[in-house]
């Protein structure tokens, strides 16, 4: 018996991403949009396939990725930003409720929606973050958009020993 499996998959030729970047923490999101757009570029995304927009807060970001996500026009979408604990509850509101949207937003639509929107105590750990959050957005927005492309695909999956590079008679 051999088990179907879906190898990820990081080509990103032919796909076609959208970036919602919050301004607040401006810093952060600039960084996160760089490293993230550099990376797609890298996975083989064409520039001219790729849409960023800005919204002024974490909280407005969901709203955004929704009305990107209804378009229909992309196959994976990014929410780029950072929250920096504050003096207040405030930061906990922002970071649960920019969350929840945009998981709301990605199962509603069936859009995969990468969450890169830090939240951190510090603004030296958001630094010490953002390139790297930024290119794994990038990955998991590709490997996500082929997956859901493949899952399309009725079938159409590799044999798990095959794809681990495996002999079935050994």
């Amino acid at each position: 018996m051999s088990i179907d499996y879906i190898p990820p998959d990081l080509d990103g030729e032919g796909l076609r991403i959208g970036l919602v970047q919050a301004r607040f923490n401006e810093y952060a999101g600039q960084a996160l949009a760089s490293a993230c757009i550099a990376e797609l570029v890298s996975l083989g995304v064409d520039e001219d396939d790729i849409t960023h927009v800005t919204v002024p807060g974490a909280l407005e970001v969901p709203l955004a990725l929704a009305k990107l996500a209804h378009t229909e026009d992309f196959d994976a979408l990014v929410a780029i930003g950072a929250v920096v604990r504050g003096e207040t509850y405030h930061f906990e509101v922002v970071s649960n409720e920019s969350a929840a949207g945009i998981r709301r937003v990605s199962l509603d639509t069936g859009v995969p929606i990468a969450n890169a929107i830090l939240t951190c105590d510090t603004d030296e750990q958001v630094r010490a973050r953002v390139t790297d959050k930024g290119r794994d957005a990038a990955r998991v927005a590709v490997e996500m958009a082929n997956l859901l492309w493949a899952l399309d695909e009725a079938g159409e999956v590799a044999d798990v020993e095959a794809a681990l590079g495996r002999d079935d008679e050994a």
